[in-house]
């Protein structure tokens, strides 16, 4: 039913037609080539055994960045009241 469509979209799993995509290589060549879902550019994965060991550390430091530090608390014993003064309420 035509109806069905306008209300939701429509469930399927293959469209019923080929798109237009750019293809992105590993090493940044493009192509265009027609792929069965709509998207703009598809990228192809990175092999991480052809990278150099410096290189290949730092794409692993920016996947799995380290644990965050703990923020130290401000106490109250080193700001000085005097320059707050202002927004107090009298």
């Amino acid at each position: 039913n035509s109806n069905r469509a306008s209300v939701a979209h429509l469930q399927r799993q293959h469209y019923g037609r080929l798109y237009p995509v750019l293809l992105v290589g590993t090493d940044g060549s493009t192509t265009r080539l027609r792929y069965r879902e709509p998207k703009r550019i598809l990228m192809l994965p990175l092999d991480s055994t052809t990278l150099p060991e410096a290189e290949r550390k730092a794409r692993l430091r920016r996947h799995f960045p380290s644990k965050p530090k703990p923020k130290i608390e401000e106490t109250f014993e080193g700001i000085d009241l005097e320059t707050y003064k202002r927004f107090w309420k009298k």
